[in-house]
């Protein structure tokens, strides 16, 4: 993590700077789309987003880990141990684990609600044992703690313009729509995981299930039930984008650009696997560079403007801290 970050954070002990950096590394090798929009952010809140996402791909890796020969049992050890370590450092506000410390220094300093940590590992440890969801409605009560609490967890960060309850829902909104996406972006790689993320009622409503994604995933053919049911799943994902592109305006306006540019991109994800025909099952689906850049480039003129906007009017943001809150300007 640069200095610069960690001095605008006013992040001074030595071991938290070691901690948050080590979030920041995992965010820039794991999350690319997530990090690039991170980049927008002004700089002093740019650790408290690398902390949450660190934790969060820690938590997923262990859930995930099929490079070693840790089986259920020991990975549902590790993230038991994952959990007492998140229950303590949260508790004393230190850990010994790294992305733990930098994780419950975060959540101090923006009093971020402790309930959205615990639902978050809750929906990790189904993934240990749950392989496939029988509804939507099932799938709604996993992603509430995998990817809702996420936006939940984010909007303290990124500020508001309206009373925080207020951007709540489009904040979870907007957090199932991403994870809807990698779920489209990711089918063939979690049937290799043994996990379907698409509810078996929508499958089965275009002909399609388990069996014949796993058919298609080892020939490596394709079949119109599949195309047909992926299509509508790509459907309710895009729904979901209208429900969460309100909040956007809600957030605060030196924010908004970071979140306006995740948005853009997630959502081109589901672009490229529609002008893939729908073949996930297969390959991944990938935005194409020049796109990316061309979205990354909008952000910049848009937090450049918002931050000309701020200087101009002489903008006092509120900024928890963790010797107590405080104001100071976030123009520059």
């Amino acid at each position: 993590m640069t200095r610069r970050e960690l001095d605008a954070a006013a992040i001074t002990d030595p071991g938290l700077r070691a901690a948050y950096d080590q979030c920041r590394r995992l965010n820039a090798r794991h999350g690319k789309t997530y990090f690039l929009a991170t980049r927008l952010l002004p700089v002093q809140r740019r650790p408290a987003v690398h902390a949450l996402y660190g934790f969060a791909r820690w938590a997923d890796d262990i859930v995930d880990d099929l490079t070693s020969d840790a089986g259920p049992a020991e990975r549902a050890h590790r993230l038991q141990l994952l959990t007492a370590r998140l229950q303590d450092g949260l508790r004393t506000g230190r850990s010994s684990e790294p992305v733990v410390m930098a994780l419950a220094d975060t959540a101090g300093r923006y009093a971020i609600d402790h309930r959205h940590f615990t639902d978050f590992l809750e929906s990790m440890r189904s993934d240990l044992s749950v392989t496939d969801y029988a509804t939507l409605d099932d799938l709604q009560r996993y992603m509430h703690g995998s990817a809702a609490v996420i936006g939940l967890q984010m909007l303290p960060v990124l500020g508001t313009v309206v009373p925080r309850e207020e951007a709540a829902p489009y904040a979870a909104s907007l957090g199932v729509a991403f994870q809807l996406t990698n779920f489209l972006r990711d089918v063939g790689e979690d049937l290799d995981r043994g996990r379907v993320y698409l509810p078996a009622d929508l499958l089965a409503a275009h002909g399609a299930g388990r069996e014949l994604l796993q058919w298609s995933r080892t020939t490596g053919r394709s079949d119109p039930r599949i195309t047909a049911a992926l299509r509508a799943a790509a459907d309710l994902t895009h729904d979901m984008y209208r429900q969460a592109e309100p909040g956007v305006d809600m957030l605060d306006p030196v924010t908004r650009p970071c979140i306006r540019t995740a948005f853009t991109l997630y959502r081109d994800i589901l672009a490229a696997i529609a002008d893939d025909t729908y073949t996930s099952v297969h390959r991944r689906a990938v935005v194409p560079g020049r796109r990316r850049a061309r979205v990354a480039l909008d952000g910049l003129v848009r937090v450049t403007a918002a931050r000309l906007t701020a200087q101009r009017r002489g903008k006092q943001s509120y900024r928890p801290d963790v010797h107590g809150p405080r104001w100071e300007s976030e123009a520059g």
